[in-house]
């Protein structure tokens, strides 16, 4: 691990200063090489996916784990959309001449070696590369042991285009081993990687976060609320819960909670009971909610802290009356994990009162929690989503895979 690190390191000290030409050029070798090589990569995700099956892993998962020479074209044409985005590294962040005379500049660089732990699904370990690359930095793929003939296959794909268009291989590189000692020694590599990003449930995120002595960028979970507001469009509030919660249950930025303001309960209830029931969703409720399950004819069973608190990342929901704003916000900042909140309302004055309560990294007005995505927000790909409040903060695009420094230009000046 120390000499994968360190060869990461030489690697983007060449990678750095390279024109976007030279990167972009790397990006478009490796997209012709994984559709050439598509074959070989299918072989090695075969392995992957029949030990899973073994392993009697579900067939989401396995589905998630899965390559197909449809996947691995859908995956060289991302790679090819990362080329036509705009290149951070020197942009001028900002500037000016000072009243002695010398010229400031604060411009983007790359952060040097990203670290990127993560999950399952072997398109993370193209995504991420490619990047990287874009921002000009060197990576560190870990992917999971379930996935390691396929990510290695792709990684050599990679490495070989990345070499044919003149960067050092080592700027992609696979880390070594299956087990958990090489996360350990990653997160251990302080010195060498500059920063991690980890991707995945919970538990990988925490241990990541508390286990490593390298700065980490920490893609949080997602429990996210709905607020449907005594002045909403309860006809709008309906549309925008069952997208937020059905349009895709498994990913981070579905609707976990929905909260309903008490003035308008007797009317909502009943209907998204329904309508949720319907979509196959269960409704884990507070006793207001199970009463209005009594009387549809719909089991709800009573929500609990577990509950409230959960990243359910299936076709549940917890559920809650309020008696007002303020006590929806007090919900929200009492069990959320800081990703994305909603409220639907026609009061401008409710909106911006929420706005300015809620703690989270995106709060959506009168739209869907599943808008929280760099693809969503126009800025063509993301990292992951950052629920801190450090260096990056929501989806993590090109720029955010930069630091900055100060270029300070002076004509003999001395102080």
């Amino acid at each position: 691990m120390t000499d994968t690190a360190r060869r990461a390191k030489a690697a983007a000290a060449v990678l750095a200063p390279q024109p976007r030409t030279v990167r972009d050029g790397a990006l478009l070798a490796i997209a012709d090489a994984l559709q050439a090589r598509a074959g070989e990569i299918v072989a090695a995700n075969a392995r992957d996916v029949e030990a899973a099956r073994a392993a009697g892993t579900s067939e989401a998962v396995v589905d998630r784990l899965t390559l197909t020479p449809e996947r691995i074209d859908a995956i060289a044409a991302d790679v090819r959309h990362v080329v036509g985005l705009p290149d951070p590294v020197g942009e001028v962040v900002r500037g000016s001449t000072l009243p002695n005379g010398l010229e400031l500049r604060q411009i983007r660089v790359p952060l040097g070696v990203v670290g990127i732990v993560y999950e399952a699904r072997p398109n993370v370990t193209v995504d991420a590369a490619a990047l990287c690359l874009k921002s000009g930095n060197a990576v560190l793929l870990r992917g999971s042991s379930s996935a390691y003939a396929s990510n290695t296959a792709l990684v050599a794909v990679v490495r070989d285009a990345v070499e044919s268009a003149g960067l050092p291989a080592d700027a992609v590189q696979l880390v070594p081993g299956e087990g958990r000692e090489s996360v350990t020694e990653l997160m251990r590599a302080r010195g060498l990687v500059d920063v991690l990003i980890p991707r995945g449930g919970a538990s990988l995120i925490k241990t990541v976060v508390e286990g490593s002595t390298v700065p980490v960028i920490e893609t949080g979970t997602g429990n996210c609320h709905v607020y449907v507001d005594e002045h909403a469009d309860l006809e709008m509030a309906l549309a925008i819960l069952l997208n937020a919660k059905t349009s895709r249950p498994s990913v981070c930025n579905a609707a976990e909670t929905v909260l309903v303001h008490s003035a308008v309960a007797d009317a909502f209830l009943p209907t998204a009971l329904a309508a949720l029931t319907e979509a196959g969703v269960t409704v884990h409720g507070d006793a207001t909610w199970q009463r209005a399950g009594k009387e549809t004819g719909t089991e709800v069973p009573a929500a609990t802290d577990e509950d409230w608190a959960a990243e359910y990342l299936s076709y549940d929901i917890a559920a809650a009356v309020v008696p007002d704003l303020d006590a929806a916000v007090a919900h929200i900042r009492r069990w959320t994990s800081g990703h994305t909140e909603a409220i639907v309302t026609r009061d401008q004055a409710a909106a911006r009162r929420f706005v300015s309560l809620v703690d989270s990294t995106a709060v959506m007005v009168n739209a869907s929690t599943r808008f929280t995505d760099g693809g969503q927000f126009g800025f063509g790909a993301e990292i992951g989503i950052s629920t801190q409040k450090l260096h990056a903060r929501g989806p993590m695009g090109l720029p955010e895979l930069t630091s900055t420094k100060y270029v300070v230009t002076g004509d003999g000046h001395i102080r």
